[in-house]
């Protein structure tokens, strides 16, 4: 089952045009990976899947991107839509607040008051994101204070705490050492369980190793698509065995 559907997309920036009559089915419970070199429009898909383009002065968009079969650019509540489809950037991008009002912050503003049901929360997001055991003792320190791959997690608990249905991450450990690194693999494995994850990704290796499905993009076009063995061990197209080989990139 299909929890996005992308059909024909063409967004421009100004006279830009970047992306070009894009259609890509983004599974449910899934890990989708969006691959392809700087500039190849991997970020601003992602970015229409909430959007977050709606943001950026100048933008253009036409063709659908369909959430459980509604098209999220028709009259839509887009505050709903982007605690539905919620993001992670590249870089960990904590409030300047303590550990539990990171997580109590987006369930405050939408005026939940009840501490036990705060707390609850708080609990469940940190132990969805692997990282309970690491922070329950100082809950109220600054978030600041945890080193860049606690803090990523810490982003993607805020994200689980609203309850979303899909997770979209952009690069969330290129700014990470590789033992973070591996903690957001390990986490990403086990979000699947719950959540459609799209994640977008520079590393060969990381979409290989976390992904169901892999999506090339090459100069603003979708070149190819499918299951991730398939697109790494039997690309089809000359472009997509070229970047996926090391051969250019």
């Amino acid at each position: 089952m299909n929890k996005l559907a992308v059909s024909n997309l063409d967004l421009y920036y100004g006279e830009n045009h970047a992306l070009k009559d894009i259609s890509i089915n983004i599974p449910s419970r899934q890990v989708t990976a969006l691959i392809g070199p700087s500039g190849c429009g991997k970020s601003t898909l992602l970015r229409t899947l909430n959007r977050m383009n709606d943001l950026v002065a100048g933008v253009k968009i036409s063709g659908t991107v369909a959430f459980e079969g509604e098209d999220i650019y028709a009259d839509i509540d887009v505050k709903q839509l982007r605690m539905r489809v919620g993001m992670v950037f590249q870089k960990p991008n904590p409030f300047p607040m303590s550990i539990y009002e990171n997580i109590a912050f987006g369930l405050k503003a939408q005026g939940v008051k009840d501490k036990a049901v705060l707390d609850k929360v708080v609990e469940d997001s940190l132990r969805g994101a692997a990282l309970w055991d690491e922070v329950k003792d100082r809950l109220n320190s600054p978030a600041f204070g945890l080193s860049g791959g606690q803090q990523q997690r810490l982003c993607i608990a805020r994200a689980i705490a609203m309850e979303p249905e899909v997770i979209l991450m952009d690069e969330p450990t290129s700014a990470l050492d590789p033992i973070a690194t591996h903690k957001i693999e390990e986490l990403m494995d086990e979000l699947r369980k719950k959540f459609t994850i799209v994640i977008v990704t520079h590393s060969m290796n990381q979409a290989k190793r976390i992904s169901d499905r892999t999506a090339f993009f090459w100069m603003g076009e979708l070149i190819e698509q499918g299951e991730t063995h398939q697109v790494f061990n039997h690309p089809q197209d000359s472009r997509t065995r070229g970047y996926v080989s090391g051969e250019f990139g």
